[in-house]
């Protein structure tokens, strides 16, 4: 297994997952059954010296800690060990030891008074490795063989002392596909280090002794009993059937993605289910064309919660029935007929899917072609097509001004223009009446001036000559 997985744990409560799982806070049945492994990594740095209200940080955290450790006899089921960094090496400016960090208690049952023990005896005096004390927590969960879960608390008030980057750490292993999404708890932290911790998970601001308190009995809490969800996308018809695409789950607050995947269907037509934490607030995007947002999503707590966003589909087709189409690979503007917004640019050739409504459809040929008001209906697959253009193959033998005009119905559009250079050469043009108006760049006189009328038809080759 791959255990180094904590090592992007920055300064975190979280509830990490075994490698094999491929989903943040994925849910499988081995994780049910099995026991909640809990590692507390404890701030043990000079910086836990400093008074927090009327007391130092040091003495009220290693308190709160212990106390919650109470708690936790009364449940099945859960087994305890406890890591410290910054106790072992009293800190000098300009001299830091990187390596003070020591598993205290080895994880197993029973160890909440051995823990409460510990606790009373350490003393903060150190630096603050923390990516480092990360990288060998991960070490300490090597017996993750069997079902269960496995969960890191880090009690910080400080950010990485050592010239490690966390965050380019977690990167690098979800660059692996090793996705860490963990809770963060500041102690203290000022303001202008928040930020910092955003890379790595999810933030709790403990400002003050009451506050630190209440976060850690929600981390504790929820490290137990996990909250999940899952993202269901219904069709017309409500059935949550429709799968395959693109979506984001945002923590509204910190603007940070907690799921950023495709939709996927298991074998029994259920989506994944992910753990999620019940406080924030999210919205959900799902990237259909056009995107549906769901905002304002609250969980609730210690539950399976059902998010449900509604994306009947249909099908435009641009499929082509010649096989050296001139028009494959053209690219077609969709445009949402209620809005008038551009929705997407799809080529001539391919077939995509749309929610259901009614589109207007711009084709990037000479003159541009415009299809309007077709309906997707739920399930249908629409095909739209357009005349084959004609070739008309220009010769001028000099450079010129002038152009290519469109005859329309009452209209006389320039679709070509020419600018001083020399036209000639091969153009593209939709089937339609034509006039070609050209004066060489070397004369002085409208009189000279030559137009020709032009008949494109489908797919017809055509060629004039000045």
């Amino acid at each position: 297994m791959g255990y180094r997985t904590f090592l992007g744990c920055l300064a975190v409560a979280a509830a990490v997952l075994c490698a094999e799982s491929p989903l943040v806070g994925q849910t499988t049945p081995a994780e049910k059954d099995g026991p909640t492994r809990i590692l507390f990594v404890f701030d043990a740095s000079n910086s836990m010296n400093a008074f927090w209200g009327k007391r130092r940080k040091w003495d009220v955290a290693r308190e709160l800690l212990s106390a919650s450790l109470d708690s936790l006899y009364r449940i099945d089921d859960i087994e305890l060990g406890l890591r410290v960094y910054g106790h072992g090496t009293k800190h000098v400016p300009g001299k830091q030891d990187c390596d003070d960090t020591e598993l205290i208690v080895p994880i197993g049952p029973g160890r909440n008074l051995i823990i409460q023990q510990e606790l009373k005896k350490l003393r903060a005096q150190g630096t603050t490795p923390i990516a480092r004390s990360l990288l060998q927590a991960a070490d300490d969960f090597k017996r993750c063989e069997g079902p269960g879960r496995n969960v890191v608390l880090l009690i910080t008030d400080g950010i990485e002392a050592c010239d490690e980057d966390p965050c380019a750490v977690s990167r690098a292993l979800q660059a692996e596909g090793i996705t860490i999404k963990p809770f963060i708890i500041g102690i203290g932290l000022e303001e202008k280090y928040r930020d910092t911790f955003q890379c790595v998970g999810r933030y709790f601001d403990a400002a003050r002794p009451e506050v630190f308190k209440q976060v850690l009995g929600i981390v504790i809490d929820q490290a137990i009993h996990s909250t999940t969800a899952q993202i269901d996308l219904l069709d017309g018809k409500g059935a949550p059937v429709v799968t395959d695409f693109a979506m984001d789950l945002i923590e509204r607050q910190s603007g940070q993605p907690v799921l950023e995947s495709v939709h996927t269907l298991n074998a029994m037509g259920n989506p994944d289910t992910i753990s999620l934490n019940p406080i924030p607030t999210y919205d959900l995007t799902v990237h259909t064309l056009p995107p549906v947002h769901k905002k304002g999503i609250q969980l609730e707590a210690k539950k399976h919660n059902h998010i449900a966003a509604s994306v009947p589909t249909g099908f435009i087709d641009l499929s082509t029935t010649r096989p050296n189409s001139a028009l494959r690979d053209l690219p077609v503007r969709i445009i949402d007929a209620d809005s008038c917004h551009t929705v997407h640019i799809q080529k001539v050739g391919t077939r995509e899917r749309y929610l259901t409504g009614t589109y207007d459809l711009e084709f990037a040929t000479t003159p541009i072609v415009k299809v309007e008001g077709v309906e997707i209906g739920e399930g249908r697959i629409v095909p739209i097509s357009i005349p084959e253009p004609g070739i008309l193959t220009l010769n001028t033998g000099t450079p010129g001004f002038g152009g290519i005009l469109y005859l329309g119905e009452g209209r006389r559009d320039m679709v070509v223009p020419f600018s001083g250079s020399d036209p000639s050469g091969r153009y593209t043009l939709q089937p339609g009446p034509y006039m070609v108006i050209f004066r060489a760049k070397h004369t002085t006189k409208m009189d000279v001036t030559v137009t020709r009328p032009l008949d494109i038809r489908s797919a017809g080759n055509h060629s004039i000559d000045f």
